[in-house]
């Protein structure tokens, strides 16, 4: 399965959001799962088990539990195939992060910044 289908279904995505902040156990990304999207505790693991498969998660027993864990591989591959896009908004994201720095000047200082001086 290709990275962008296994992450272009909602609930997947919402998993590696959870497993961002850590590992989890399979019951805290389920209880998590089935509470936002009203799916079963068998459709989460076999939502777990797309991103296992697919090298996105990684699992480790403990006990009788299992924890969850981000695998940074395929999100590298996916961060290698945006590099080429990155073009469209980079200039954009570096504009606005002039702008507020602009204005957090601004409001230090106690300067009108130039748009309102503009609308006067």
């Amino acid at each position: 399965m290709h990275a962008f289908d296994v992450l272009g279904d909602p609930v997947r995505r919402r998993i590696l959001e959870l497993l961002a902040d850590g590992e989890r156990t399979a019951g805290a990304v389920g209880a998590v799962v089935q509470a936002e999207f009203g799916i079963s505790q068998p459709g989460v693991s076999a939502h777990l088990r797309v991103l296992r498969d697919a090298g996105f998660a990684t699992v480790r027993p403990q006990g009788a539990r299992r924890l969850y864990a981000v695998s940074a591989e395929p999100l590298r591959e996916i961060d290698t195939w945006l590099e080429r896009f990155r073009q469209y908004w980079t200039p954009h994201l570096a504009a606005l992060e002039t702008e507020l720095a602009r204005g957090r000047r601004d409001r230090r200082t106690g300067e009108p910044t130039k748009r309102s001086k503009e609308s006067r």
